[in-house]
């Protein structure tokens, strides 16, 4: 199941993304490669390319379970987690911002696996509980070029037709790691900007 949310002008989308791709490390644009690995979580992906050709500034739901789950989690705890995905671990994958709500891109099964990780770590009452999206659920992603629109948006976008997706165990790393910052009043200075901004915000060539 893929749905577009509104109509806009042809093109040829994966053109002008390439065109932008060499040098540079903007978080918040898809790339080429980028856009190809999100149509292929579409269950007929040439048609999705097809749709997102012509609708290239609209979000899109794609589904879970085959190619990425999503981990849904409140935003003030989402950035602390991946504040210590990136200054600790091994950073993170595509990371999306809709309706207040954070979206981590993580590996397929760490929908199902997470929450019982969750329950049988020590810190799991001090998670602000996840919402997980795997096999059978849907998301709305943002569309491959920025808009003013109100709408979703990516904190790190895809660039790779095969980015690296935490699974399980490196979510819950993170969570517990932000669970204790907080508990340890450990106050840091975010590598993120506020929620509301759209600056560009790390250099995606270091993800591991």
């Amino acid at each position: 199941m893929t749905t577009w949310l509104r109509n806009e002008t042809p093109q040829d989308i994966f053109r002008f993304l390439r065109e932008g791709d060499e040098g540079r490390h903007q978080t918040a644009r898809v790339t080429a490669d980028g856009a190809a690995w999100l149509t292929s979580a579409a269950g007929d992906r040439d048609t999705a390319l097809t749709r997102w050709e012509s609708r290239p500034a609209s979000p899109a739901a794609l589904p879970c379970g085959t190619v990425f789950d999503v981990v849904n989690v409140d935003p003030v705890f989402g950035r602390r987690m991946l504040d210590r995905l990136w200054e600790e671990g091994p950073g993170s994958g595509p990371v999306a911002m809709h309706r207040g709500r954070m979206m981590l891109f993580a590996a397929p099964g760490t929908a199902q696996r997470l929450p019982a990780l969750l329950d049988w770590e020590e810190w799991g009452e001090a998670v602000p509980r996840p919402l997980c999206h795997g096999s059978g659920d849907a998301v709305t992603v943002p569309p491959l070029v920025p808009s003013d629109a109100a709408g979703p948006r990516w904190l790190v976008a895809p660039d790779t037709r095969h980015p690296w997706l935490p699974g399980p165990e490196v979510v819950l790393w993170a969570c517990v790691r932000a669970a204790r910052a907080v508990s340890a009043a450990d106050v840091r200075v975010s590598i993120f900007p506020p929620a509301d901004s759209p600056a560009n915000v790390y250099d995606v060539s270091r993800r591991r």
